[in-house]
């Protein structure tokens, strides 16, 4: 309750100074990343793209009126910075003719992530298994279409509520309860045409 009580008086905020800036980046900068990483689907962009979300805090701090959670204010500016990114590389890609990065399917800093985040298995081999699992359901999750991707990834990353989703997002609780409902059987589906 610690944490709400402080971050309850940055609505009234008109500036952060540096140790309340780290320690928003301490609590929400590994959800932030991951986030970023499962829209982009690379571990650089998401490097850059994170450290433009704090600094966008930072500086529209004033802007954050308390209307929805800090964490759901947090995920509309990462969102929002991925979606200028994308603009912006897409024209220039179309633009210059460029190719766009592909993710690498072993991209071993996510994986590790993904494998730490995993380990709370008892013996080497059960532990193995478990995060090749693991491994497995997110490599199916980065490969759903992004609109499903992206409420799956709120849901269960960010943890993250239908209503908080719904407001980040733009879209009606509805659409998110069903893209959820979508994404969810996707995943299961594909997990079950691999046993």
């Amino acid at each position: 309750m610690e944490i709400q009580l402080e971050l309850e008086g940055l609505k009234r905020a008109q500036a952060l100074d540096e140790d309340q800036l780290r320690e928003i980046m301490r609590l929400y900068g590994d959800e932030i990343w991951n986030y970023i990483y499962y829209l982009t689907g690379n571990g650089e962009t998401a490097d850059d793209l994170a450290q433009e979300v704090f600094v966008k805090c930072y500086y529209r701090i004033a802007t954050y009126q308390g209307t929805s959670t800090f964490k759901a204010w947090l995920f509309t500016i990462a969102r929002n910075t991925v979606f200028s990114y994308r603009k912006s590389k897409y024209f220039r890609l179309g633009l210059w003719g460029g190719r766009q990065q592909t993710l690498n399917a072993a991209d071993t800093e996510h994986e590790e992530r993904v494998m730490r985040q995993a380990g709370m298995s008892a013996s080497a081999e059960m532990e193995y298994m478990g995060n090749r699992r693991v491994a497995e359901i997110w490599e199916i999750i980065m490969r759903l279409p992004l609109k499903l991707r992206e409420v799956l990834v709120l849901d269960l990353k960010a943890e993250l509520s239908v209503r908080e989703i719904a407001g980040l997002t733009g879209l009606p609780e509805g659409t998110v309860k069903s893209r959820l409902h979508r994404a969810r059987r996707k995943v299961q589906e594909q997990l079950r045409g691999r046993e």
